[in-house]
């Protein structure tokens, strides 16, 4: 274990993770993410969920991978932490139990929107993980369940001065997502995209993002170390292969891919104008990368793989998108939920950011 790594004993609930190293920046949401900060000496814990709806969850995409284990015992946890660095796994039903109860009275009282039980919900979690320091990426756009930027603003000062009031310390960048991340939207496909962001590749936007979050997150646990220097260096590649393997699962292994795809094209010429998040997450459910219900199955095949993106020339006859199933009785409802995703206009449109504000 590198002896750059801050590990050590931290004060929090005895019965959720004892021993949690300290000044571990808590990550969640994007894969490469987390091993690229334990790269850098981190020791970084990942409690992540699944995806319901349209919404992705990473517990569903890495058990794309053959043998990946998403539970881990808090024994299990802690020692990952110590020697690998990282661990990306469901988080343990002592964990919070109260914010289950809350939740569920939410759903009924039509409460699911109140900004401040959002943000109670989401920190409660992150405060009883024990995690000395924060990073939110908080969405914002179509495709996020916050589309408008002053009530995402709003969260994210919210979930801040949460942070802040319990000693952890919380930084939170407003992304966009009105334009799904990177091209991959379902479950291996966005796995393939992580590997190849670690191997020094992937999409310009998914790397942007992935090391403005790592910045932020080196930050907070006082470590001197340029995230972009040691993802070109491989080490982060070498830190997500000691992750799988750890959780049971191969990092060799040939990942799912489906068996019936489908191409839809442009049918006159332009530049690709915007490519509406919401319905292509739809459409990846559709697919059966989704569940509608907590118990339904996912399919790690499916999904939607863009082929343009907003700014690009296109000609009558290109691919804009491809539907991935291995129930060819998916793509007519996906290619409906898909419809009008992808808009051609005569002029590229105007480059927008991808990080909105920073705040904390």
């Amino acid at each position: 274990m590198p002896s750059s790594r801050n590990v050590g004993s931290l004060l929090l609930l005895e019965q959720v993770y004892p021993k949690l190293p300290p000044n571990a920046p808590m990550s969640y949401g994007l894969p490469p993410l987390t091993p690229l900060v334990a790269a850098c000496g981190a020791a970084v814990p990942q409690l992540s969920g699944r995806g319901l709806g349209h919404t992705g969850g990473t517990l569903d995409k890495l058990e794309a991978i053959p043998g990946f284990r998403t539970r881990l015992s808090n024994a299990g946890f802690v020692a990952q932490l110590r020697t690998v660095g990282a661990a990306i796994c469901a988080a343990g039903e002592g964990l919070a139990p109260a914010d289950r109860k809350l939740y569920a009275l939410r759903d009924v009282t039509g409460t699911v929107e109140s900004i401040p039980l959002i943000a109670s919900s989401i920190m409660s979690k992150k405060i009883a993980e024990g995690t000395a320091s924060l990073v939110l990426d908080v969405k914002v756009g179509t495709g996020a369940f916050m589309t408008d930027l002053d009530r995402a603003r709003e969260l994210a000062r919210t979930m801040v001065s949460l942070g802040g009031a319990h000693n952890v310390r919380t930084v939170a960048l407003l992304t966009s997502m009105s334009t799904p991340l990177g091209y991959a939207v379902g479950n291996a496909v966005e796995v393939a995209e992580s590997v190849d962001v670690l191997a020094g590749g992937g999409p310009a936007d998914v790397v942007e993002l992935i090391l403005a979050l790592a910045r932020e997150m080196v930050s907070l646990a006082g470590l001197d170390v340029d995230p972009a220097a040691v993802l070109k260096s491989g080490k982060a590649m070498d830190s997500w292969r000691a992750l799988v393997r750890a959780q049971g699962g191969d990092p060799d292994a040939a990942l799912p891919t489906a068996n019936e795809v489908e191409l839809v094209r442009s049918t006159v010429d332009g530049y690709v104008s915007t490519v509406d998040a919401m319905k292509i997450g739809v459409a990846a459910w559709r697919l059966g990368a989704g569940r509608a219900r907590k118990e339904d199955p996912v399919s790690a095949s499916a999904g939607v793989l863009l082929h343009r993106r907003p700014g690009d020339r296109v000609a009558a006859g290109a691919v804009l998108f491809e539907l991935r199933t291995d129930d060819a009785s998916r793509i007519d409802a996906a290619r409906a939920a898909a419809g009008g995703a992808v808009v051609i206009a005569d002029a590229a449109p105007e480059p927008e950011p991808l990080v909105r504000e920073r705040i904390g």
